[in-house]
């Protein structure tokens, strides 16, 4: 049986509570129990979430056991005081006997304050991870990922990105087919690898009213179509020139621009997920061509489509 132990800072984000779910149901589908999740803390018993609810928990200490250990972080790093030496020295006994080592959200700090990411890629969540590359300059931060496993230390970026990583290990161990079907039982609307982006341009623009909400929705689920100003007017209902204009006021761009960005998240997500040609990845997102997906990569990415899953292969 393969053993996780969640180590609970007083004052922890209880998002993280939601990842023993993706274990829970690991072991429905694999017909067994392949996974035993335990939760730790320093000195053990009741420990407070930041919403207040209160759990029990084990002792941690430098002779805790677990195949998987998953550090959990606090709601604020920066308002959060540095771990105690004792807990960080436990952690480090701890994580050299562990098969793996996992830093949920802004539980890579605690993972930082130990050592364990020194010279290691690292995420965390998008708000702290300036704050996470100026403590600890020897970690090579990358902002913009899901999730990193630099076996044997894994981190996560924030919130749900957590069950993205949890998936991954289950996967790890017990294949794609389980992971699948977990992420189905548990009504996740995609499994994001851990390349992709935390960003959604969708969230990105943030419409004010449905009206455009439902033009970008409609671009997004027709991206191959050329996507003129009639189009997206007609499913937002507006004129032309009046759509261009409420467009623009509530996105601050322009419609061309927004369906530019949309098709390239569109087109990041195929390249980072699969192994289409990148031919194909333009015809399907909507570009005329490979030398368009390139050019529109550098402008929003700075870098080209190989780069990309280059990175991602990379960071999975």
């Amino acid at each position: 049986m393969h053993k996780i132990g969640y180590l609970m800072p007083t004052g922890f984000q209880v998002m993280a509570l939601a990842t023993q779910a993706v274990f829970e149901f690991a072991n429905v589908v694999a017909g067994e129990p392949f996974y035993d999740v335990a939760c730790y803390s320093m000195p053990g018993g009741s420990v407070k979430a930041s919403l207040g609810t209160v759990l029990q928990t084990r002792p941690f200490t430098a002779r805790s056991r677990a195949d998987t250990w998953m550090v959990v972080g606090a709601i604020d790093p920066l308002a959060t005081p540095p771990s105690p030496p004792s807990l960080l020295h436990a952690l480090r006994k701890c994580s050299a006997r562990a098969r793996r080592t996992v830093g949920l959200c802004t539980g890579a700090f605690v993972l930082a304050e130990a050592g364990l990411l020194a010279g290691r890629r690292a995420t965390t969540h998008w708000a702290y991870a300036d704050v996470l590359q100026q403590r600890h300059p020897d970690i090579q931060v990358e902002p913009d990922r899901i999730f990193i496993a630099d076996d044997p230390i894994w981190t996560s970026a924030g919130m749900t990105a957590e069950l993205d990583l949890a998936l991954g290990l289950v996967e790890k161990d017990l294949g794609d087919e389980v992971a699948r079907s977990v992420a189905h039982r548990l009504v996740m609307h995609q499994r994001r690898s851990g390349g992709q982006s935390q960003h959604s341009e969708i969230l990105n623009l943030a419409p004010r009213s449905d009206r455009i909400a439902r033009a970008l929705e409609h671009a997004r689920s027709h991206l191959a179509q050329p996507l003129g100003v009639e189009e997206l007017a007609a499913a937002a209902n507006l004129s032309p020139r009046q759509f261009s204009r409420v467009f623009t006021a509530e996105t601050g761009q322009s419609p061309a621009k927004a369906v530019e960005r949309l098709r390239v998240e569109a087109a990041r997500l195929m390249i980072e997920r699969s192994r289409h040609p990148l031919e194909v990845v333009a015809r399907e997102t909507g570009f005329r061509d490979r030398r368009h997906l390139r050019e529109a990569f550098m402008r929003g990415f700075g870098k080209p489509p190989q780069s990309v899953r280059r990175d991602a292969r990379v960071g999975t």
